[in-house]
């Protein structure tokens, strides 16, 4: 599995973590790290000790066959969405996108706009459309100390001291950041305290895409009046709190206004059979809801 790329590797990432076997990056790659790590949890649990993920390996780690998932928008397809995150691997945009469809439609934001936000927001924080984690880097991170250190005492982020900086890093499609953005987002999709005393929760694809879909519809009042004006570099600084990764987003933008249609059809839940599809109104900052 060497080199090896996508959901499943993520997902894989996690349970060795679970395990206490793995603490490398949450990327989604398949590299020596992730090797060493199957290796030692094959060695801890008496199978042949060969970093290949086989049957007994994936049983004991709890891993099961990813199943598609059938999105409720069917009129924004992955193709579209292609040409929105050119980076990102057309694997990871079938396997994810009807997750982030549907928590958009959970809460009311599947309409062209916000659906318009959302992507471009991933291909900001995330352009492999895989909900990975932050790296450490000059910006969470000093010369002299450990990991994630200089978001241990960030009280904007409801940080409380060591540690808090590394277990509430950047997480999933929008990088969710800071014990508090944890508690209000992980409360907000039904996982009570269960994200905040195990954060690898939000790189499941479909919490990932629940977790993003809160934080907009907590914040869709500014964004939707910053949409209306076109100015695209508040709408993502209401999400990143600065300019990093606008020229991603207002690319993916703008190519997004191009092949995505005005019109969204939404399948309504226990009625699979047919659609609902309006004009998308362009909204005003009076009437933004």
């Amino acid at each position: 599995m060497r080199g090896c790329t996508g959901p499943d590797v993520l997902a894989l990432q996690c349970a060795l973590a679970a395990a206490g076997v793995y603490s490398a990056d949450f990327n989604g790659y398949f590299g020596a790290s992730t090797e060493e790590a199957v290796q030692s949890f094959q060695s801890k649990n008496g199978f042949t000790v060969d970093g290949v993920v086989g049957p007994h390996t994936a049983t004991a780690l709890g891993l099961q066959d990813l199943q598609p998932v059938t999105s409720l928008v069917p009129s924004v397809t992955v193709d579209m969405v292609t040409h929105m995150l050119p980076g990102a691997p057309v694997a990871n945009i079938e396997a994810n996108l009807p997750h982030v469809l549907n928590a958009l439609a959970a809460v009311g934001l599947a309409d062209r706009q916000m659906i318009l936000m959302a992507l471009a927001t991933i291909r900001a924080e995330v352009g492999s459309f895989l909900p990975i984690s932050e790296c450490q880097s000059c910006f969470n991170t000093s010369p002299s100390g450990h990991p994630f250190d200089l978001y241990d005492t960030r009280t904007d982020l409801g940080n409380q001291g060591a540690s808090d900086g590394s277990e509430f890093r950047g997480r999933g499609f929008i990088q969710l950041t800071g014990r508090t953005n944890y508690h209000v987002h992980g409360q907000a999709i039904g996982l009570s305290d269960r994200l905040l005393s195990n954060p690898l929760l939000a790189h499941d694809p479909a919490t990932a895409a629940n977790l993003m879909a809160s934080f907009l519809k907590a914040n869709e009042t500014e964004i939707r009046a910053a949409l209306a004006a076109n100015d695209l570099a508040k709408a993502r600084r209401l999400v990143n709190g600065g300019s990093h990764g606008l020229d991603d987003f207002t690319a993916a933008f703008t190519t997004g206004l191009q092949v995505i249609p005005a019109e969204i059809a939404v399948v309504r839940p226990g009625d699979q059979n047919s659609t609902t599809s309006a004009p998308i109104e362009q909204p005003t900052p009076e009437a933004s809801a």
